[in-house]
């Protein structure tokens, strides 16, 4: 069942620092195979791995060996560093979305860590014909006009490489504002209550509870993409029959 989306503002300066215990998430996925191995397999459809803010695609591998190992046709997005919502970026990540549904004839489940949830909410919005459902790993899909309430660091790096006046401009342009409608596919926010740099009301989408759900999770944005928890529930969301999507449980 969808939470309530609870506003606040930027995550306190305690959950900040404990964004230091990612690595030993990262620890944890040895001890966590056994578990991560109970998890259903999939049926062959393609997964496309978005990354996160300044994330190349390397610390989604472990998501890639594991989620291939469940039976999935997995792929990265394939351009480098995620330098922002760039139009061009988001225009090509489109268009491989729609090659992979061709190619593969089956919709493309799409998984997004942080800013690249925003990639994901963007293509099932512009090609929901061809996206089978998106997951969000401690994503900012609920943005106002003010913008994003990160950390000032994430403020000051977002106008250094992204837009020179930051999220809230940004956050103003036509391509970002469409973002805050309901996604035509079913869509599951991973979100954790202490995460450090993407605040847990903004990483919530108040949905449709039959097609949209928000499920909380343990760990550090920095860790979501290989924190063994997060992993365990992206499988059993992969897993679920196409059309027959149903609320995590």
């Amino acid at each position: 069942m969808t939470r309530p989306v609870a506003n606040s503002g930027p995550p306190p300066l305690l959950h900040t620092a404990l964004e230091l215990r990612a690595p030993f998430e990262l620890a944890l996925l040895g001890p966590a195979l056994p578990m991560l191995l109970m998890a259903p397999r999939g049926d062959g459809h393609p997964v496309l791995l978005v990354p996160g803010f300044m994330s190349t695609e390397v610390p989604l591998l472990a998501m890639q060996a594991y989620l291939r190992n469940r039976g999935y046709v997995v792929e990265m997005w394939g351009f480098g560093r995620n330098v922002g919502l760039q139009r061009k970026h988001v225009a090509a990540l489109e268009q491989k979305v729609r090659f992979l549904h061709h190619k593969h004839r089956r919709k493309v489940s799409i998984v997004g860590w942080s800013l690249g949830g925003a990639f994901a909410l963007y293509v099932a919005h512009h090609a929901p014909e061809c996206v089978r459902g998106i997951i969000t790993l401690g994503s900012p899909v609920t943005v106002g006009p003010e913008g994003s309430q990160s950390t000032p660091a994430v403020h000051l790096l977002y106008r250094l490489v992204a837009h020179p006046l930051g999220s809230a401009a940004h956050s103003m342009q036509p391509r970002v504002r469409q973002l805050r409608a309901r996604p035509p596919v079913p869509m599951s926010c991973l979100y954790s209550a202490t995460d450090g740099v993407v605040p847990a009301h903004q990483a919530q989408f108040a949905g449709d509870p039959e097609m949209h759900e928000n499920i909380r999770v343990p760990g550090s944005h920095c860790g979501l993409g290989f924190n063994p928890w997060v992993m365990k529930i992206v499988a059993d969301r992969l897993a679920q029959p196409e059309d027959r999507w149903r609320p995590y449980r």
